[in-house]
């Protein structure tokens, strides 16, 4: 096998579809659950910067936003209740993610793949953490769009999720949660209203 197969493996994230376990009105696939997260991650760090005296990487964030779930290529995607069901399953899994985003990076030429770990990796603790925040959100965004639609399946998910969020105490998270999180329950034409209407 080729060992440049890195990027044609990475298209196929779209073929990996989120929320297994839940009757989804619209499929929500990996590509365009990465995409949503970076966007969300290099937001919180925007807003981090500038309101909370923070320093972090936004481009940085959003790089590894993208490439966050990634080994799910290799893996799929274990629902949640699963993934966490007891500490041996989730460091299984861990573990599991480990090697399998190992044996992606080993899919590229040798003298490109330490420029792909730090991405795979989140190259810190903070940014980490706020991937983990921007993941979270793109979920509840997820369920308020379902929501919307009339499937009733994501209302206890939603609450779950918020309240998550809301126990990370991060002022970045309660920001966006306070000031974007409301306009996704709104209609196109509410949301296209300008100010002067």
């Amino acid at each position: 096998m080729s060992k440049n197969q890195f990027y044609a493996m990475l298209w196929r994230m779209k073929h990996i579809y989120r929320w297994g376990l839940m009757r989804n009105l619209r499929q929500e696939n990996l590509c365009e659950h990465s995409f949503d997260t970076a966007v969300i991650a290099h937001a919180l760090c925007i807003i981090k910067n500038r309101r909370y005296g923070g320093n972090v990487d936004e481009n940085m964030a959003a790089v590894a936003a993208l490439f966050h779930d990634c080994s799910e290529i290799i893996t799929g995607d274990l629902p949640t209740p699963v993934k966490y069901y007891n500490p041996e399953i989730k460091t299984a899994y861990k573990s599991l993610e480990t090697v399998a985003s190992n044996r992606l990076i080993s899919y590229l030429p040798q003298d490109i793949q330490p420029d792909y770990r730090s991405a795979f990796d989140g190259s810190s603790e903070e940014i980490n953490r706020i991937i983990k925040a921007a993941d979270k959100l793109s979920a509840l965004i997820k369920c308020i769009e379902e929501e919307k639609m009339g499937n009733n399946e994501f209302r206890d998910a939603a609450k779950t999720i918020r309240h998550t969020l809301e126990e990370y105490s991060m002022p970045e998270v309660d920001c966006f949660l306070k000031e974007f999180i409301p306009s996704f329950s709104m209609s196109l034409d509410e949301q296209s209203e300008t100010d002067g209407k």
